[in-house]
């Protein structure tokens, strides 16, 4: 058996004794209930679609260890090699997306997917999290040096990144992505007047966004009056959660997963109320928060801007996109089609946060000084 000591100068060694090990176990959790509940959600759904009861599991399982090697190995990496991986990833999820809108096929009335053989692929679930790298590294380099625009490059990013979303179209991922590019322009030292032109910006493409794109308008219409009919899962979701009650009716013996026909993607939350009980529920909100103030409490130390940047650009989004999910489940906030980290199903959401999660490790590692290396 292998053990690792302070003395152990391996490449292993060193990374066992400066990873945040507690963020490490706690993501460990995650997929395990994750693996978890796609065993129980989606043999239902599997069938009801005409598929082997076990095909979602079975490929499941194939991503997760996958998602892991992932997460090991860019965790590995210093913030220096980081930041070129995501810059790499950067343009060529920018690349793929073009693509999608060109050759991708139409589901729903949105371009978001490519098709590799079996495997298909969501290129803006990758093109998130390096982003955030990428936008981190320009205000940092902005704060560096005023030689270098960082500011102005980002902002043209960022527009580039948003056009391309809404020309899927895809409003959700849209205001995802920028609410962290704005909660990283806003630590970088953004000017208060900024700060107002920025969020009138956001009101009025919220507004604009309600107006031009029929399916947002009828998702905030159907939030704001639930009599109007159309929240057929919503209601679902509802009656599972109230089912479940504390304990949860047992694990397989729910009944929500058999009618709902994202029970085992976006609704897997509710699944989750149903068989496991709201204690369950609570304990899951309870390692998303765990993994979130972790990383949040390492910044506290860091003296690396750009680390502090990029690591609170993804910890924002993973936070964000587990929050929105959750609040759809629970009718707190309109419907939105994104995944419960690590919980869902799904192959390009999960080797994307094992992306995301590997990354944020690599930045949240003890390292001597303030450097990249």
């Amino acid at each position: 058996m292998t053990t690792f000591t302070r003395l152990d100068r391996s490449v292993v060694g060193r990374w066992w004794w400066t990873v945040d090990r507690w963020t490490l176990l706690a993501v460990g959790l995650l997929l395990a209930m994750g693996g978890m509940m796609v065993l129980a959600a989606s043999p239902a759904v599997a069938e009801r679609i005409g598929l082997d009861s076990f095909h979602f599991v079975k490929r499941q399982f194939f991503y997760l260890p996958v998602a892991i090697g992932i997460i090991f190995s860019i965790s590995l990496m210093s913030p220096l090699w980081v930041r070129r991986l995501a810059v790499i990833v950067f343009g060529v999820c920018v690349l793929l997306t073009v693509a999608t809108l060109l050759v991708g096929p139409e589901v729903k009335g949105a371009k978001r997917w490519l098709h590799f053989g079996s495997f298909t692929l969501q290129p803006t679930e990758f093109l998130k999290p390096s982003f955030a790298v990428v936008a981190a590294w320009m205000f940092a380099q902005q704060r560096k040096s005023d030689e270098i625009p960082g500011n102005l490059i980002s902002m043209g990013l960022f527009v580039m990144v948003v056009g391309l979303l809404l020309a899927q179209p895809d409003v959700g991922m849209t205001l995802v992505i920028s609410a962290v590019w704005f909660a990283q322009f806003f630590l970088a030292g953004l000017p208060i007047i900024w700060v107002v032109m920025f969020l009138g910006i956001g009101i009025v493409s919220a507004a604009m966004a309600y107006t031009l794109f029929p399916h947002v308008a009828s998702r905030v219409d159907r939030f704001m009056d639930p009599s109007g009919g159309g929240n057929y899962q919503i209601e679902r979701a509802m009656e599972a959660f109230q089912t479940g009650g504390f304990f949860g009716v047992g694990p397989g013996d729910g009944s929500v997963k058999t009618v709902l026909p994202d029970a085992h993607t976006d609704f897997i939350f509710a699944v989750v109320g149903e068989e496991f009980g709201v204690l369950f529920c609570l304990v899951l909100v309870a390692l998303f928060a765990f993994v979130i103030l972790r990383g949040l409490s390492r910044l506290l130390a860091e003296k690396n801007f750009f680390v502090v940047l990029a690591a609170a650009g993804l910890l924002t989004q993973f936070g964000l996109q587990a929050i929105i999910n959750m609040g759809v489940n629970l009718r707190l906030m309109p419907t939105k089609g994104m995944t419960l980290p690590f919980i869902s199903y799904g192959g390009s959401s999960m080797l994307a946060l094992a992306f995301l999660m590997g990354m944020l490790l690599a930045f949240s590692r003890r390292r001597v000084g303030s450097g990249d290396v």
